[in-house]
């Protein structure tokens, strides 16, 4: 079985993104019905939210839209990941409200769209040391350059777990290999960090890519993490720009082949269940 943990539901009639203006691709409806309709038939059998940076006076509702989506009769949804903003006073407020909310399993804040320095400051540091101790986990979606960053954020809460999503956002298409490679040996070395496999295809070349364009990157990522500490997600409806989530649910399957049956149900869905407690 598959646990995805990186879906995106983009509802404009019920949500607000503002970063859809730029991206005519994914700005139209991609419902949690499209998705499972297709993820059933790939073998996907549960899946987590990962936030879509909605309308920041509609973070809270974005959870709640999907609390109400995995309270669906067979849903497929087991939790969400929640978006966040550290960088303000009223987090400790939102953490404490978010906790009450069963389907939140962690945090996202956007940062490869944000400036460099915005997890440098003493209040956003200190509100993710706020993680410690909740079973929270949090999302790095960093570029190659921010990495060092993102090291320092997790060296600062050390017991809290981090997720490095998009095995570290890799230039597949420029194949600018070296100082990505350095970043996710380094950050990889912290015990108290994840690796996802999720969301790659899409930074090749359009939909000119193929497994052999995507393997090196997929190979440090998972050498340096190895199979006890990765994940998978699928980055729908964003893997979409590439391909689709059978495409990549294929390339998946091919960029694992001759991996041991252990390894592989540990990548693809026990080490998710394990992080986040779900009983799926």
């Amino acid at each position: 079985m598959i646990i995805d943990t990186h879906l995106h539901i983009i509802d404009l009639e019920a949500l607000h993104y503002p970063w859809l203006g730029s991206v005519e691709a994914l700005n139209r409806m991609f419902r949690y019905e499209t998705y499972a309709a297709e993820a059933r038939k790939v073998g996907i059998a549960a899946t987590l939210h990962m936030e879509v940076d909605v309308a920041e006076t509609e973070i809270v509702a974005e959870s709640d839209y999907i609390s109400g989506l995995a309270a669906q009769p067979g849903s497929l949804l087991v939790g969400a990941i929640a978006s966040c903003r550290p960088e303000q006073d009223g987090f400790a407020r939102y953490l404490d409200l978010v906790r009450e909310k069963a389907i939140v399993k962690g945090f996202r804040r956007v940062l490869h769209v944000m400036p460099d320095d915005l997890s440098e400051s003493a209040l956003f540091r200190e509100n993710i040391k706020r993680l410690s101790g909740t079973g929270l986990t949090f999302d790095l979606c960093v570029l190659p350059h921010q990495m060092e960053r993102a090291i320092a954020l997790v060296d600062l809460a050390p017991d809290v777990t981090f997720i490095v999503d998009h095995c570290g956002v890799p230039d597949i298409k420029g194949g600018n290999i070296d100082g990505w490679n350095k970043g996710i040996s380094e950050i990889a070395r912290r015990p108290n960090v994840i690796g996802k496999l999720s969301g790659i295809s899409i930074y090749g070349d359009g939909e000119n890519w193929s497994v052999e364009t995507l393997r090196p990157y997929v190979e440090h990522t998972i050498g340096s993490f190895g199979f006890d500490r990765m994940v998978w997600g699928s980055d729908w409806p964003v893997c979409t720009l590439a391909g689709s989530l059978s495409t990549w649910v294929a390339a998946t399957h091919a960029l694992l082949s001759g991996v041991s049956p252990e390894d592989k149900a540990k990548l693809l869905s026990g080490n998710a269940r394990k992080l986040w407690n779900l009983s799926v």
